[in-house]
């Protein structure tokens, strides 16, 4: 038997992955999330971490890409960055009642810098 952590992890990667196939991975509630999927056009990524706990988890996801088109008013640099996403995930009965997502552009950013 499964427990309730283990059920609910399991349901983070499948989610995950359904966005990736989707194309919508990036898609957060930050303004410039729309920017991602231009400015990383060759991304991949891996889930690298799933924290549950009771009815909540969190997700790590690693992105890579090389920066080919403007992001944040900066332009394409041609390096290859590492963007670290997290997703916050609620459930209740074993489904998922809600979900969001963030960028960390603390460490985005100075990647950029010429």
């Amino acid at each position: 038997m499964k427990t309730k952590e283990r059920q609910n992890a399991e349901t983070v990667g499948a989610f995950i992955e359904a966005l990736w196939n989707d194309g919508k991975l990036e898609s957060t509630d930050q303004f410039f999330s729309g920017q991602i999927g231009e400015a990383f056009s060759d991304r991949s990524y891996e889930l690298e971490d799933v924290f549950a706990e009771e009815d909540k988890a969190t997700a790590r996801i690693i992105i890579t890409g090389t920066h080919t088109g403007t992001f944040a008013g900066h332009p394409p640099t041609g390096k290859t960055v590492r963007i670290t996403q997290f997703r916050e995930f609620r459930f209740l009965d074993g489904q998922t009642v809600s979900q969001r997502g963030w960028f960390d552009t603390g460490t985005l950013l100075p990647q950029l810098q010429a």
